[in-house]
Protein backbone atom coordinates (compact mmCIF):
# COMPACT_ATOMS: atom_id res chain seq x y z
CA UNK A 1 0.00 0.00 0.00
CA UNK A 2 2.57 2.85 -1.78
CA UNK A 3 -0.51 5.66 -1.47
CA UNK A 4 -1.52 7.90 0.68
CA UNK A 5 -5.27 8.43 1.04
CA UNK A 6 -7.94 10.20 3.14
CA UNK A 7 -10.40 7.31 4.84
CA UNK A 8 -14.52 7.51 4.75
CA UNK A 9 -15.35 6.64 8.04
CA UNK A 10 -18.80 5.37 7.37
CA UNK A 11 -20.04 3.17 10.05
CA UNK A 12 -20.30 4.04 14.02
CA UNK A 13 -17.42 2.56 16.33
CA UNK A 14 -17.83 2.59 20.27
CA UNK A 15 -14.29 4.13 20.70
CA UNK A 16 -14.26 7.68 19.42
CA UNK A 17 -17.76 8.68 20.81
CA UNK A 18 -16.76 7.34 24.35
CA UNK A 19 -13.48 9.84 24.15
CA UNK A 20 -15.50 12.67 22.95
CA UNK A 21 -17.90 12.29 26.16
CA UNK A 22 -15.17 12.31 28.82
CA UNK A 23 -13.23 14.54 27.13
CA UNK A 24 -16.13 16.82 27.80
CA UNK A 25 -15.18 16.32 31.54
CA UNK A 26 -11.80 16.38 31.91
CA UNK A 27 -10.38 18.91 29.56
CA UNK A 28 -9.97 21.99 28.59
CA UNK A 29 -8.04 24.30 26.09
CA UNK A 30 -4.42 25.55 27.36
CA UNK A 31 -4.43 29.12 27.57
CA UNK A 32 -1.66 30.79 25.51
CA UNK A 33 -0.53 27.78 23.40
CA UNK A 34 -0.48 27.34 19.83
CA UNK A 35 -2.23 24.90 18.05
CA UNK A 36 0.02 21.89 16.84
CA UNK A 37 -0.27 19.35 14.09
CA UNK A 38 0.42 15.72 15.37
CA UNK A 39 0.45 12.38 14.04
CA UNK A 40 -1.12 9.16 15.53
CA UNK A 41 -0.03 6.17 13.73
CA UNK A 42 -2.20 2.73 14.66
CA UNK A 43 -5.99 3.15 14.50
CA UNK A 44 -6.78 0.42 17.27
CA UNK A 45 -8.35 0.98 20.64
CA UNK A 46 -5.36 2.65 22.28
CA UNK A 47 -4.37 4.74 19.20
CA UNK A 48 -8.13 5.74 18.36
CA UNK A 49 -8.40 6.82 21.93
CA UNK A 50 -5.46 9.32 21.82
CA UNK A 51 -6.42 11.09 18.91
CA UNK A 52 -9.92 11.17 20.45
CA UNK A 53 -8.50 12.87 22.83
CA UNK A 54 -5.93 15.33 21.48
CA UNK A 55 -8.72 16.90 18.84
CA UNK A 56 -11.28 17.45 21.86
CA UNK A 57 -8.67 19.85 22.95
CA UNK A 58 -8.75 22.00 20.15
CA UNK A 59 -4.87 22.49 20.85
CA UNK A 60 -3.99 19.94 18.48
CA UNK A 61 -4.40 19.39 14.61
CA UNK A 62 -4.79 15.35 14.58
CA UNK A 63 -3.87 13.18 11.78
CA UNK A 64 -4.65 9.18 12.66
CA UNK A 65 -3.36 7.07 10.07
CA UNK A 66 -2.91 3.25 10.21
CA UNK A 67 -2.04 0.55 6.97
CA UNK A 68 -5.97 -0.64 6.87
CA UNK A 69 -8.88 1.72 5.37
CA UNK A 70 -11.33 -0.51 6.60
CA UNK A 71 -10.05 0.35 10.10
CA UNK A 72 -9.91 4.08 9.63
CA UNK A 73 -13.25 3.73 7.87
CA UNK A 74 -15.17 1.63 10.60
CA UNK A 75 -13.63 4.20 13.39
CA UNK A 76 -16.88 7.04 14.33
CA UNK A 77 -16.39 10.15 11.52
CA UNK A 78 -14.76 13.20 13.60
CA UNK A 79 -14.45 16.31 11.87
CA UNK A 80 -11.48 17.61 14.46
CA UNK A 81 -9.58 14.25 12.75
CA UNK A 82 -8.38 13.69 9.59
CA UNK A 83 -7.98 9.57 8.57
CA UNK A 84 -5.18 8.77 6.73
CA UNK A 85 -4.33 5.15 5.55
CA UNK A 86 -0.53 4.44 4.77
CA UNK A 87 1.86 1.88 5.00
CA UNK A 88 4.27 2.34 7.81
CA UNK A 89 6.85 0.63 5.99
CA UNK A 90 6.49 2.69 2.93
CA UNK A 91 10.00 5.18 4.65
CA UNK A 92 9.43 8.33 1.49
CA UNK A 93 5.49 7.87 2.32
CA UNK A 94 5.97 8.01 5.83
CA UNK A 95 8.60 11.16 6.53
CA UNK A 96 6.12 12.39 3.42
CA UNK A 97 3.74 12.13 5.91
CA UNK A 98 5.84 13.66 9.26
CA UNK A 99 6.71 16.35 7.34
CA UNK A 100 6.09 19.80 8.93
CA UNK A 101 4.30 17.67 12.04
CA UNK A 102 4.96 19.00 15.80
CA UNK A 103 5.12 15.41 16.89
CA UNK A 104 4.17 11.73 16.08
CA UNK A 105 2.58 9.05 18.63
CA UNK A 106 3.70 5.98 17.75
CA UNK A 107 0.64 3.34 19.02
CA UNK A 108 1.10 0.64 16.25
CA UNK A 109 2.92 -2.61 16.85
CA UNK A 110 6.38 -3.09 18.36
CA UNK A 111 7.95 -4.37 15.40
CA UNK A 112 7.24 -1.10 13.31
CA UNK A 113 9.25 1.25 15.91
CA UNK A 114 12.28 1.33 14.13
CA UNK A 115 10.71 2.22 11.12
CA UNK A 116 8.49 5.03 12.76
CA UNK A 117 11.47 6.50 14.75
CA UNK A 118 13.63 6.83 11.67
CA UNK A 119 11.18 8.07 9.72
CA UNK A 120 10.44 10.99 12.78
CA UNK A 121 14.64 11.24 12.69
CA UNK A 122 14.68 12.23 8.95
CA UNK A 123 11.19 14.70 9.27
CA UNK A 124 12.49 16.48 12.16
CA UNK A 125 9.13 15.52 14.47
CA UNK A 126 9.48 15.34 17.44
CA UNK A 127 8.62 10.76 18.65
CA UNK A 128 6.66 9.55 21.25
CA UNK A 129 5.61 5.96 21.46
CA UNK A 130 4.28 3.17 23.80
CA UNK A 131 6.86 0.30 23.34
CA UNK A 132 7.56 -2.20 25.65
CA UNK A 133 10.38 -3.90 23.73
CA UNK A 134 13.77 -3.27 24.70
CA UNK A 135 15.32 -3.86 21.66
CA UNK A 136 13.34 -1.30 19.67
CA UNK A 137 13.91 1.24 22.58
CA UNK A 138 17.86 0.91 22.53
CA UNK A 139 17.64 1.80 18.46
CA UNK A 140 14.95 5.20 19.75
CA UNK A 141 17.96 5.91 22.02
CA UNK A 142 20.38 5.89 19.05
CA UNK A 143 18.15 7.90 16.82
CA UNK A 144 17.82 10.72 19.53
CA UNK A 145 21.82 10.64 19.65
CA UNK A 146 22.51 14.23 18.23
CA UNK A 147 19.13 14.81 17.20
CA UNK A 148 17.34 18.33 16.94
CA UNK A 149 13.59 16.45 18.10
CA UNK A 150 12.79 15.14 21.18
CA UNK A 151 12.51 11.51 21.43
CA UNK A 152 10.76 9.63 24.34
CA UNK A 153 9.66 6.30 23.96
CA UNK A 154 7.47 4.22 27.05
CA UNK A 155 5.24 6.69 27.12
CA UNK A 156 2.56 4.02 28.19
CA UNK A 157 1.28 2.96 31.38
CA UNK A 158 4.06 -0.41 32.06
CA UNK A 159 6.73 1.22 31.12
CA UNK A 160 5.97 4.24 31.62
CA UNK A 161 4.05 6.06 34.05
CA UNK A 162 5.28 3.16 37.13
CA UNK A 163 8.44 4.21 35.96
CA UNK A 164 7.70 7.72 36.93
CA UNK A 165 5.81 6.82 40.34
CA UNK A 166 9.16 4.88 41.34
CA UNK A 167 11.74 7.11 40.34
CA UNK A 168 9.64 9.73 42.49
CA UNK A 169 9.73 7.30 45.70
CA UNK A 170 13.23 6.75 44.98
CA UNK A 171 14.67 10.18 45.04
CA UNK A 172 13.14 10.29 48.64
CA UNK A 173 15.98 8.21 50.30
CA UNK A 174 19.48 8.74 51.29
CA UNK A 175 20.29 5.06 50.45
CA UNK A 176 18.28 2.83 47.83
CA UNK A 177 17.99 -0.68 49.25
CA UNK A 178 15.16 -2.23 46.36
CA UNK A 179 12.75 -1.00 44.13
CA UNK A 180 9.91 -3.79 43.17
CA UNK A 181 7.56 -2.56 40.38
CA UNK A 182 4.48 -4.58 39.98
CA UNK A 183 1.67 -4.05 37.20
CA UNK A 184 -1.28 -5.64 35.68
CA UNK A 185 -4.41 -5.20 33.49
CA UNK A 186 -6.74 -7.78 33.97
CA UNK A 187 -10.21 -8.55 33.65
CA UNK A 188 -12.41 -7.64 36.69
CA UNK A 189 -14.71 -10.92 35.90
CA UNK A 190 -12.00 -13.61 35.05
CA UNK A 191 -14.30 -17.22 33.48
CA UNK A 192 -11.60 -19.01 32.38
CA UNK A 193 -8.41 -21.39 33.31
CA UNK A 194 -6.23 -18.18 31.96
CA UNK A 195 -8.03 -15.78 34.32
CA UNK A 196 -7.95 -13.71 31.85
CA UNK A 197 -9.14 -11.76 28.52
CA UNK A 198 -7.26 -9.94 25.90
CA UNK A 199 -7.62 -6.34 27.09
CA UNK A 200 -4.52 -4.94 24.73
CA UNK A 201 -1.95 -5.73 22.00
CA UNK A 202 -2.05 -9.65 21.80
CA UNK A 203 1.32 -9.67 20.03
CA UNK A 204 2.67 -7.04 23.32
CA UNK A 205 1.08 -9.84 25.90
CA UNK A 206 3.32 -12.24 23.84
CA UNK A 207 6.82 -10.52 23.73
CA UNK A 208 6.60 -9.79 27.06
CA UNK A 209 6.09 -12.98 28.43
CA UNK A 210 9.03 -14.45 25.76
CA UNK A 211 11.97 -12.02 25.67
CA UNK A 212 14.48 -11.82 28.82
CA UNK A 213 13.54 -9.36 31.15
CA UNK A 214 16.55 -6.43 32.54
CA UNK A 215 16.81 -6.54 36.66
CA UNK A 216 19.56 -5.92 39.33
CA UNK A 217 20.32 -8.30 41.61
CA UNK A 218 22.28 -8.35 44.57
CA UNK A 219 23.86 -5.16 42.64
CA UNK A 220 24.47 -6.52 39.75
CA UNK A 221 22.60 -5.72 36.25
CA UNK A 222 21.33 -8.98 34.68
CA UNK A 223 18.78 -10.53 32.69
CA UNK A 224 16.65 -13.09 34.03
CA UNK A 225 13.53 -15.68 32.74
CA UNK A 226 10.20 -14.40 31.87
CA UNK A 227 7.21 -15.88 33.56
CA UNK A 228 9.74 -16.84 36.33
CA UNK A 229 10.23 -15.72 40.18
CA UNK A 230 6.26 -16.18 40.87
CA UNK A 231 4.87 -14.50 44.08
CA UNK A 232 1.79 -14.26 45.58
CA UNK A 233 0.49 -11.00 47.17
CA UNK A 234 -3.50 -10.35 48.22
CA UNK A 235 -5.04 -6.42 47.45
CA UNK A 236 -8.42 -5.40 49.11
CA UNK A 237 -9.32 -9.19 49.66
CA UNK A 238 -8.11 -10.55 46.21
CA UNK A 239 -5.52 -12.64 45.66
CA UNK A 240 -3.10 -11.93 42.91
CA UNK A 241 0.19 -13.43 41.26
CA UNK A 242 3.27 -11.76 40.16
CA UNK A 243 5.81 -12.89 37.70
CA UNK A 244 9.01 -11.98 35.60
CA UNK A 245 7.97 -10.11 32.26
CA UNK A 246 10.39 -8.50 29.88
CA UNK A 247 10.33 -4.39 29.23
CA UNK A 248 8.15 -2.91 32.34
CA UNK A 249 11.34 -1.17 34.39
CA UNK A 250 12.07 0.87 31.12
CA UNK A 251 15.20 2.66 31.26
CA UNK A 252 15.09 2.20 34.89
CA UNK A 253 18.16 -0.58 34.76
CA UNK A 254 20.21 2.50 33.05
CA UNK A 255 19.34 5.13 35.86
CA UNK A 256 19.18 2.82 39.41
CA UNK A 257 22.37 0.72 38.41
CA UNK A 258 24.80 1.23 41.16
CA UNK A 259 22.68 2.71 43.20
CA UNK A 260 20.44 -0.11 44.08
CA UNK A 261 20.85 -3.73 45.21
CA UNK A 262 17.21 -4.75 44.14
CA UNK A 263 15.79 -3.76 41.08
CA UNK A 264 12.71 -5.93 39.56
CA UNK A 265 9.69 -5.40 37.36
CA UNK A 266 6.38 -8.22 37.80
CA UNK A 267 3.11 -8.80 35.78
CA UNK A 268 -0.07 -8.85 37.85
CA UNK A 269 -2.23 -11.91 37.09
CA UNK A 270 -4.48 -13.88 38.83
CA UNK A 271 -3.06 -16.87 39.94
CA UNK A 272 -2.95 -19.85 37.83
CA UNK A 273 -2.52 -18.08 34.55
CA UNK A 274 1.74 -18.13 34.48
CA UNK A 275 1.71 -22.12 34.93
CA UNK A 276 -0.55 -22.30 31.95
CA UNK A 277 1.34 -20.03 29.86
CA UNK A 278 4.48 -21.87 30.79
CA UNK A 279 3.13 -24.98 29.91
CA UNK A 280 2.14 -22.72 25.86
CA UNK A 281 5.71 -21.21 25.58
CA UNK A 282 7.88 -23.87 26.73
CA UNK A 283 6.46 -27.60 27.13
CA UNK A 284 4.16 -26.87 23.65
CA UNK A 285 7.25 -24.58 22.14
CA UNK A 286 5.08 -21.90 21.10
CA UNK A 287 7.56 -19.04 21.86
CA UNK A 288 9.02 -20.39 18.88
CA UNK A 289 5.61 -20.19 16.93
CA UNK A 290 4.45 -16.71 17.93
CA UNK A 291 1.90 -16.42 15.07
CA UNK A 292 -0.06 -19.67 15.69
CA UNK A 293 -0.05 -18.57 20.31
CA UNK A 294 -1.20 -15.60 18.71
CA UNK A 295 -4.06 -17.09 16.26
CA UNK A 296 -5.29 -19.19 19.22
CA UNK A 297 -5.16 -16.34 21.67
CA UNK A 298 -7.06 -14.30 19.92
CA UNK A 299 -9.89 -17.06 18.58
CA UNK A 300 -10.00 -19.04 22.14
CA UNK A 301 -9.64 -15.58 24.91
CA UNK A 302 -12.64 -12.94 24.56
CA UNK A 303 -11.52 -9.32 24.96
CA UNK A 304 -12.83 -7.39 27.56
CA UNK A 305 -13.40 -3.47 28.18
CA UNK A 306 -14.09 -4.58 31.59
CA UNK A 307 -11.34 -4.25 33.10
CA UNK A 308 -9.05 -3.16 36.36
CA UNK A 309 -5.52 -1.76 36.13
CA UNK A 310 -3.53 -2.32 39.24
CA UNK A 311 0.16 -0.47 39.94
CA UNK A 312 2.26 -1.24 43.08
CA UNK A 313 5.44 0.07 43.55
CA UNK A 314 7.69 -0.25 46.80
CA UNK A 315 10.97 1.29 47.73
CA UNK A 316 12.71 0.26 50.44
CA UNK A 317 15.80 2.13 52.12
CA UNK A 318 17.71 4.14 54.83
CA UNK A 319 16.23 7.85 55.44
CA UNK A 320 17.41 9.49 58.14
CA UNK A 321 19.39 6.22 59.76
CA UNK A 322 16.53 4.46 59.82
CA UNK A 323 15.75 1.63 57.21
CA UNK A 324 11.78 2.09 56.07
CA UNK A 325 9.62 1.44 52.93
CA UNK A 326 7.12 3.68 51.16
CA UNK A 327 4.67 2.14 48.72
CA UNK A 328 2.34 3.54 46.13
CA UNK A 329 -0.81 1.52 45.27
CA UNK A 330 -3.66 2.35 42.67
CA UNK A 331 -6.55 0.35 40.91
CA UNK A 332 -8.03 2.35 37.80
CA UNK A 333 -11.28 0.89 36.78
CA UNK A 334 -13.02 0.96 33.06
CA UNK A 335 -15.51 3.89 33.35
CA UNK A 336 -19.50 3.78 32.34
CA UNK A 337 -19.34 7.02 29.84
CA UNK A 338 -23.33 7.48 28.62
CA UNK A 339 -23.99 3.96 28.54
CA UNK A 340 -20.26 3.35 26.56
CA UNK A 341 -17.61 1.64 28.70
CA UNK A 342 -13.70 2.62 28.49
CA UNK A 343 -11.47 0.12 29.66
CA UNK A 344 -8.60 1.14 32.01
CA UNK A 345 -6.08 0.06 29.69
CA UNK A 346 -7.16 2.91 27.48
CA UNK A 347 -7.85 5.10 30.19
CA UNK A 348 -4.26 4.57 31.30
CA UNK A 349 -2.10 4.20 28.21
CA UNK A 350 -3.70 6.71 26.04
CA UNK A 351 -3.84 9.63 29.20
CA UNK A 352 -0.20 8.74 29.82
CA UNK A 353 1.33 9.66 26.13
CA UNK A 354 -1.29 12.45 26.00
CA UNK A 355 0.46 13.74 29.07
CA UNK A 356 3.74 13.75 28.05
CA UNK A 357 2.90 15.34 24.55
CA UNK A 358 1.06 17.77 26.65
CA UNK A 359 4.45 18.41 28.93
CA UNK A 360 6.33 18.37 25.47
CA UNK A 361 4.23 20.94 23.71
CA UNK A 362 3.97 23.43 26.38
CA UNK A 363 8.04 23.62 26.88
CA UNK A 364 7.62 21.26 30.39
CA UNK A 365 10.19 18.99 29.10
CA UNK A 366 13.46 19.10 26.59
CA UNK A 367 13.23 19.64 23.75
CA UNK A 368 15.45 17.44 21.71
CA UNK A 369 17.59 14.56 22.58
CA UNK A 370 16.56 11.05 24.60
CA UNK A 371 13.89 11.67 27.38
CA UNK A 372 13.69 8.77 29.99
CA UNK A 373 9.83 8.56 31.75
CA UNK A 374 11.66 9.04 35.40
CA UNK A 375 12.74 12.55 33.96
CA UNK A 376 9.49 13.69 34.09
CA UNK A 377 7.70 14.72 37.66
CA UNK A 378 5.27 12.98 38.98
CA UNK A 379 4.18 16.02 40.53
CA UNK A 380 4.21 17.61 37.14
CA UNK A 381 2.33 14.53 35.73
CA UNK A 382 -0.32 14.59 37.77
CA UNK A 383 -1.03 17.78 37.36
CA UNK A 384 -1.91 17.89 33.79
CA UNK A 385 -5.13 17.74 32.64
CA UNK A 386 -4.59 14.19 31.01
CA UNK A 387 -2.50 12.92 33.74
CA UNK A 388 -5.83 13.62 36.43
CA UNK A 389 -7.00 10.24 35.12
CA UNK A 390 -4.65 8.26 37.65
CA UNK A 391 -5.64 10.04 40.64
CA UNK A 392 -6.16 7.67 43.12
CA UNK A 393 -8.77 6.61 46.04
CA UNK A 394 -7.25 5.33 49.05
CA UNK A 395 -5.93 1.82 48.26
CA UNK A 396 -5.26 -0.91 51.17
CA UNK A 397 -1.25 -2.05 51.35
CA UNK A 398 -0.73 -5.20 50.00
CA UNK A 399 -0.27 -8.13 52.30
CA UNK A 400 2.57 -10.84 50.50
CA UNK A 401 1.09 -14.34 50.70
CA UNK A 402 3.74 -16.31 49.64
CA UNK A 403 7.33 -16.32 47.38
CA UNK A 404 8.73 -13.91 45.87
CA UNK A 405 10.96 -11.57 47.62
CA UNK A 406 9.27 -10.97 50.77
CA UNK A 407 7.53 -6.98 49.72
Amino acid sequence: MGTVATADPKTVDTVAPTVQCVAGTWLARTAGVRMKDVVVIGAGKIGATVAGLLASTDDYRVTLTDRSPEVLGNLDRNESIRFVAVDVEDSLKLVELLNGQFAVLNAAPFRLTNHIAEAARAAGTHYLDLTEDVVSTRRVKELAANANTAFIPQCGLAPGFVSIVAFDLAKGFEVIDSVRLRVGALPQYPSNALNYNLTWSTDGVINEYCEACEAIVNGVRREVSPLEEREEFSLDGVTYEAFNTSGGLGTLCDTLEGRVRTLNYRTIRYPGHAAIMRALLNDLRLRDRRDVLKDILEHAVPTTLQDVVIIFVTVSGRKKGHFVQETYANKIYSRDVDGRILSAIQITTAGAITTVLDLLATGKLPQVGFIRQEDIPLKVFLENRFGKVYAKPETSVPHQRSGGSGR
